[in-house]
This record gives C-alpha cells, sequence and structure tokens, in this order.
C-alpha cells in the first residue's frame, strides 16, 4: 500500500503514537552530538521545526545544550515527567529507556 508507514493498520490517516517532541528527544538520546539537520531528517521535520522543538525541551527541563566547539551536545533530564496529566506521574526517563539504545542513565550525562 502506497503512503503508509509501519505499523499502519489501512485506516486511512497516517499517525503516530509518538509527537515530534518524542522523536527529537529520542533522537538526541541516540547520539548526544547530533548536528540538528540530521535529527531532522531522522524525525522527517525541517531543521527550523527541529530548532523550535529542541528549544521548547530546553526551555521544559528535558535537555540542556552545551556548545563544544562549533557543535552542541545535549544533556538529557530522565527525570523530567512527562507534561500530559494522564502520564504526569511517569519520568520520560522510562521513554528513553524502552526506546533509545542506550539506558537512561547513560543518556545523561553530568554537568
Amino acid at each position: 500500500m502506497a503512503g503508509t508507514t509501519a505499523g499502519d493498520t489501512g485506516g486511512g490517516r497516517n499517525w503516530t503514537f509518538l509527537t515530534n517532541h518524542g522523536h527529537v528527544l529520542l533522537a538526541i538520546a541516540r547520539d548526544p552530538t547530533a548536528r540538528l539537520r540530521d535529527v531532522a531528517a531522522e524525525v522527517g521535520v525541517t531543521e527550523r521545526a527541529a530548532q523550535a522543538i529542541v528549544a521548547d525541551l530546553e526551555a521544559g527541563g528535558y535537555l540542556h545544550r552545551t556548545r563544544v566547539g562549533r557543535r552542541n551536545e545535549y544533556t538529557l533530564n530522565p527525570a523530567g515527567r512527562f507534561r500530559h496529566p494522564a502520564e504526569a506521574d511517569r519520568q520520560v526517563g522510562d521513554l528513553l529507556a524502552l526506546f533509545a539504545d542506550t539506558p537512561a542513565e547513560a543518556a545523561a550525562r553530568p554537568s
């Protein structure tokens, strides 16, 4: 079937369980020194959208950006809570541990 994604049940609409914010967070967890252009390509958004999402995540305390030479390095906060009231009792580290290639503790580097 053309135009479908992995796991599409054929319902006609193309949707995913995770938001672009979640996908960006996971992409950065997998590679904390990734260029935003690469994160954007992985997630399927524009570079400008990836920049806005990273700014949101940083403002929300989910990640911290440090300039290292000409690149950025990101430190994640796995203790950050989900924003939706239904999951507010859960930490994003649970999501990172489930989907990232490295355990959530490894994704969070000391500042």
